[in-house]
């Protein structure tokens, strides 16, 4: 079922982003002044990108815990990292995102930029289908605790991995309280339906829409051939913990950010997070999605069978009549 935008008043502020990097300055001044000039929109910016172009107004060090108190949607000018670091930014609810294909791959930027007039045009005017993007909530325990500070959220997967230790991850694995198994293996992927298509997918888990509600656990190169991926509930409440007499400690990464190690007694709880994030679509999720599979992945490529000829037709048929 596709899900529709829809303002309770015209949006007013945008957060608008790039890639990093000088190249896409020129596009970047376009857009914001499309928005600044034509829409009357109140254009944001992160503080490095204020510094590179000085006539942006970037949100500041107070309003950077509250982004999504008074940002009404998100402008990315990138590919994929982009779309990961918006989920960096909002901690808790993330506003809706459009995002333009400025990037390498570009499985979640759906948008040509040449038709940003007519995008953005669309997005303010709640025009627009959206897909709810699951997002995971970690949290890094020490002798029972939550530590301070260490708490995460990740759209694609977090990881658990040996780091440069010669020896393999020992990880125990709890799913709701109960004890479920211990990893023995390079380490350890706990992915969302949209990251699916990502490390987890290079580790030999299965590709999943991102509508369909549930968390991969995937493990990385397992010391057991019959340690296949598993797919769970989005429900569940997974703790993988480092056990006291493993050899060695473990490292924890989100997105592929924030690596944090994990010492003997450790442990990292993960849950499907209550704010997931909405992502702009472009026909709408399933067709998008498959649009995807297909553009960067090359999903199920190949030429199709060729038909057989008049004269090899007629044999052939001649041959399935007779019995």
């Amino acid at each position: 079922e596709k899900v529709h935008l829809m303002w309770s008043q015209r949006p007013r502020n945008v957060l608008l982003l790039k890639k990093k990097g000088p190249s896409l300055i020129p596009q970047l001044n376009e857009v914001a002044e499309f928005l600044m000039k034509e829409e009357k929109m109140n254009v944001f910016v992160e503080p490095a990108v204020e510094r590179e172009v000085p006539h942006l107004t970037a949100y500041t060090k107070y309003q950077e815990d509250k982004l999504e108190d008074f940002i009404d949607f998100v402008v990315c000018l990138g590919g994929d990292g982009l779309i990961l670091h918006v989920s960096q930014l909002f901690k808790r609810a993330v506003p809706p995102i459009l995002s333009f294909a400025l990037g390498s791959l570009g499985f979640l930027t759906m948008f040509p930029f040449h038709s940003y007039r007519e995008d953005i045009r669309r997005l303010i005017d709640g025009d627009v289908g959206i897909s709810l993007r699951l997002r995971l909530h970690c949290q890094l325990f020490r002798k029972g605790q939550p530590l301070s500070g260490k708490s995460f959220s990740a759209l694609n997967e977090v990881v658990i991995d040996r780091g440069s230790s010669p020896f393999l991850c020992n990880l125990q694995v709890y799913v709701d309280g109960n004890f479920c198994t211990t990893v023995q293996a390079d380490g350890l992927i706990l992915a969302t339906p949209t990251g699916s298509t990502a490390y987890s997918l290079a580790a030999g888990g299965s590709m999943m829409h991102p509508n369909v509600p549930a968390l991969l656990f995937t493990p990385l190169c397992p010391h057991s051939l019959s340690f296949r991926p598993v797919v769970f509930p989005d429900s569940v409440v997974i703790k993988i913990e480092v056990p006291q007499e493993s050899r060695s400690m473990a490292w924890a990464s989100f997105d592929g950010k924030q690596r944090q190690k994990l010492n003997r007694g450790d442990s990292i709880v993960v849950r499907m997070y209550e704010y997931p994030m909405a992502t702009i679509t472009q026909t709408d999720h399933t067709s998008d999605w498959f649009d995807s599979l297909g553009r960067c992945l090359n999903w199920n490529s190949r030429d199709v069978q060729k038909p057989f000829s008049s004269e090899d037709a007629a044999t052939q048929d001649a041959s399935q009549s007779v019995v």
